[in-house]
């Protein structure tokens, strides 16, 4: 296997094939969301339990038929939570669906007499037994926060429905009770109690079983995911972070994004020989690796055949962001996935930078105008800066961090001054105030990771909000005056998304189509950084590497895109926990670690 980069025109590798058929359990799981939607249709709302489309909807399998509003709404709610995963072909959910089609055959028949119900009912079990072997995906890893979560969602999700429950009746009601008598009636109903709502009638006895059987599945979840064996988030342990440092060792200088792959909030996996990895982070059911793999390229497709056997083993839906040419070339023929053009990293060539030249006068001036006003630059090795600074400029890059989660995935390592990050370099702005603030005349930081042993890739730009606006330029041309010291030849800057469309789109003669392109991604840059990344890179007149999108179908794009989202720190799901019960940063995790270092070092000393 040649390790050479392939031409132009093979960059993106479209497979012709034609469209996949439905498989097996996701027939399943579309039937079984259509019958859950079905059964809470015919436990809400009374007119539908009478709709000739409820006449035929009573055989579907699942469907407990009308003799209890109660029946037929726990038996939705648990087919759409059953819904998704067997469509992945989740083993538990195949054995939750056994469990309940058969009790739901037996309602058919004993409660309604229904041979056709029961017999349809047990149809849809047949797939499910001649193929169990489609559903043997392991579960997802997770945490009992996942119970918390569910808690809220399903609390408020049966909150929701049951409001549109009370409300469901409007001919039955006694009086005319407010929102606030229904949503106490709710609460109670979820407990078991009986409310300030009043029907006539047996309605009073649907509502009340029909409130109870959602609180009773809410409970029923929350305790199973509190009390179910634990699996932590993936992260890499010791020896995993050794092995991935010694293939760096020989191998980092291929990919920029090599040293990323050391986050610790990322799993990975080995080739057979050892010689290769790919780690990799599962969000939303993606698993979302970054960057080529490590290591010897001859090596690249066992790890590759790893890290697809793990996704197959789960169930999860396998991308790559950010690949070379050379990692899309080799993934797309070892796995059949495509590939498809993302964007453009920005790469500097120390040998070739200068700033003389009309191209680089903003820079220039911008430069100087900062420096005549009193700021300062060094570029150090973390390994030469002493502890007591080190912690400031940890502090003051989380101070200055402007939102409330760390963004950066594919090219961020998640953590500045470990010491065994000490080849890693950090370029600050310093300026002697008359008050001096916090962190003392620090005023900006940038911190780059090692790219083999004669570059380096940006990690981080932060700066005090108070600093003269230039702070990134400032240092970005003092790393690169400095980079010949430390024996730096090439210098990674920022990755900007969809460049080339930017660059064409903007060119007289562009087409409507390209124009039109263009303009979308001015508009979404008002949310994120599309146009000023790729216009802050252009000043410093670097070279352009393409980086790729590796995906399985057209159809999983919206889906990764999310997931990277996701992983980047731009969407955040996760529920607003008071900040002192908030999982720590992979930055304050490192602190931590380092004081504890030093504690220990202290200790030793003395």
């Amino acid at each position: 296997m040649s390790g050479g980069v392939p031409s132009r025109s093979s960059r993106v590798r479209k497979l012709i094939r034609g469209p996949r058929p439905e498989s097996v359990p996701a027939l399943v799981g579309r039937a079984c969301a259509l019958v859950g939607l079905l059964d809470i249709a015919a436990g809400v709302f009374p007119r539908f339990r009478h709709s000739r489309m409820h006449t035929m909807a009573e055989v579907l399998p699942g469907a407990f038929g009308p003799f209890a509003a109660a029946l037929s709404l726990s038996a939705g709610v648990l087919l759409l939570l059953l819904a998704h995963g067997l469509k992945r072909g989740k083993r538990r959910a195949w054995r939750a669906a056994v469990a309940l089609l058969p009790a739901g055959a037996v309602a058919q028949f004993t409660y309604r007499h229904s041979i056709a119900g029961a017999l349809i009912s047990l149809a849809l079990l047949v797939p499910l037994l001649l193929h169990r072997d489609q559903f043997r995906a392991l579960p997802d890893p997770r945490s009992r926060w996942r119970a918390l979560a569910n808690f809220v969602l399903m609390g408020a999700g049966s909150l929701l429905l049951g409001l549109v429950i009370v409300s469901a009746h409007p001919g039955r009601l006694i009086g005319d009770p407010s929102l606030a008598d229904r949503i106490t009636h709710v609460l109670y109903g979820l407990f078991g109690f009986e409310g300030p709502v009043d029907y006539q009638g047996n309605t009073s006895w649907t509502v009340a079983f029909s409130l109870g059987a959602l609180g009773w599945i809410t409970a029923v979840t929350t305790v199973y995911l509190a009390f179910r064996p634990e699996h932590p988030a993936a992260h890499l342990t010791e020896e995993d972070e050794a092995r991935l440092r010694a293939l760096l060792e020989k191998h980092g200088g291929r990919d920029s994004l090599g040293h990323f792959a050391l986050r610790r909030d990322k799993a990975v996996v080995f080739s057979p020989s050892g010689k290769a990895a790919v780690t990799y982070r599962v969000v939303s059911g993606v698993m979302l690796a970054s960057g080529d793999p490590i290591g010897d390229v001859e090596a690249w497709p066992g790890a590759i055949e790893r890290f697809m056997d793990e996704a197959k083993a789960h169930s999860w839906t396998p991308a790559v962001m950010g690949c070379s040419e050379t990692g899309g070339e080799v993934w797309t023929r070892e796995t059949g996935l495509d590939a498809l053009e993302l964007g453009d990293e920005a790469v500097v060539d120390v040998a070739d930078f200068s700033l003389a030249g009309r191209a680089m006068r903003n820079v220039r001036q911008m430069v100087k105008r900062i420096e005549r006003a009193g700021y300062e630059t060094r570029v150090r090795r973390v390994r030469d800066l002493g502890e007591t600074e080190l912690e400031r400029i940890r502090r003051a890059a989380e101070d200055w961090r402007g939102t409330d989660t760390e963004r950066g995935f594919s090219m961020a390592l998640g953590r500045v001054g470990d010491p065994a990050d000490g080849d890693c370099l950090i370029a600050t702005a310093h300026k002697a105030d008359d008050e001096p603030g916090p962190y003392g005349d620090l005023k900006a930081i940038l911190h780059f990771v090692p790219w083999g042993a004669d570059g380096v890739s940006l990690d981080l730009m932060r700066r005090d909000r108070s600093a003269d606006p230039g702070m990134n330029e400032l240092l970005i041309v003092a790393a690169l005056q400095a980079a010949p010291k430390f024996g730096i030849a090439r210098v990674s800057l920022n990755f900007a998304m969809f460049r080339s469309a930017l660059a064409r789109g903007e060119k007289i003669g562009a087409g409507p189509v390209l124009r039109a392109w263009r303009g979308l991604l001015v508009f979404l840059s008002r949310w994120f950084q599309i146009e000023s990344l790729y216009k802050f890179n252009a000043k410093f007149q670097p070279r352009w590497e393409p980086r790729f999108v590796v995906y399985r179908a057209s159809g999983d794009l919206p889906r990764i895109g999310f997931a990277a989202m996701q992983a980047e720190g731009f969407v955040n799901l996760a529920l607003p926990f008071p900040r002192f019960l908030r999982r720590r940063s992979p930055a304050r995790v490192c602190a931590h670690q380092v004081a504890e270092r030093v504690a220990e070092r202290d200790v030793r000393a003395a």
